[in-house]
């Protein structure tokens, strides 16, 4: 699979801009650029040794001056700043974007909505938080690949659907019986995961899936929150012993 993204630079900036503003995304993580230790020694898809494998990433550093402090998010530059994924890096951003947003009936998958893009204007961008993550997110896709190569010589993109699974089962979560070599890729690929998610759900097509409309006109009285609102305001001021809050439900 090679991506070719069908999303104007101005499209992805606004979706981009969009993300940065989303609650959706919690803040950056730190901790996932440490220096490489030694590879571990793997075959038919299992790991054998408890030692881990980490990128030692030469990355150019962003130089870009990037949009102010007032953006103009209707008109936004074309440009204002170079995009940084390579041709594979982007391939492999939307292979395992659709791993984990696949097409469900009418609802596209994550590169069907252009994340790929909106990932690689993420990591390009010139400020810290974006920066933080570039450090992770490219690790975290260099990693990937090189335990599929070093499982099955071949690279991620190039894995059949079973090999894929083998590696993704295995850094998907960081839990407590998460073998030693795959705790910081699970790190990593969490916070790879929460980009991809978030970006999806700032899309059109995202926030239609969850039946979110937005801003719309109302004719008519403002109706107010419903009795199910209501219920569950109370609900949680009372866990919080504030009920002297709570407002009347209206009939």
């Amino acid at each position: 699979m090679q991506y070719k993204s069908g999303i104007t630079r101005r499209d992805s900036l606004k979706l981009m801009m969009a993300l940065a503003a989303s609650a959706l995304l919690p803040a950056a993580l730190t901790g996932c650029d440490s220096a490489p230790v030694s590879k571990t020694d793997v075959g038919a898809g299992v790991a054998k040794a408890s030692t881990e494998h980490w990128p030692d990433l030469k990355l150019s550093p962003i130089t870009a001056t990037g949009y102010g402090k007032d953006p103009n998010l209707i008109l936004p530059p074309e440009s204002p700043w170079p995009l940084t994924l390579t041709q594979a890096q982007l391939s492999l951003v939307a292979v395992l974007s659709d791993i984990l947003v696949p097409r469900e009936g009418s609802v596209p998958s994550a590169s069907e909505v252009h994340v790929p893009a909106v990932v690689d204007e993420w990591v390009s961008a010139p400020y810290e938080r974006q920066q933080q993550d570039r450090v992770t997110i490219l690790s975290a896709l260099a990693w990937i690949d090189d335990e599929a190569q070093m499982r099955f010589d071949k690279t991620f993109v190039a894995l059949d659907k079973t090999q894929k699974k083998a590696i993704m089962d295995d850094i998907a979560y960081d839990r407590a019986e998460t073998p030693a070599q795959f705790k910081r890729i699970a790190t990593a690929f969490s916070r790879f995961r929460s980009l991809v998610l978030a970006a999806f759900f700032c899309t059109p097509e995202g926030t239609k899936d969850i039946g979110y409309v937005g801003n719309v006109p109302i004719g008519g009285d403002y109706p107010g929150p419903t009795k199910e609102a209501y219920e569950h305001l109370e609900k949680v001021l009372a866990d919080l012993g504030l009920t002297e809050y709570a407002y009347p439900i209206q009939a």
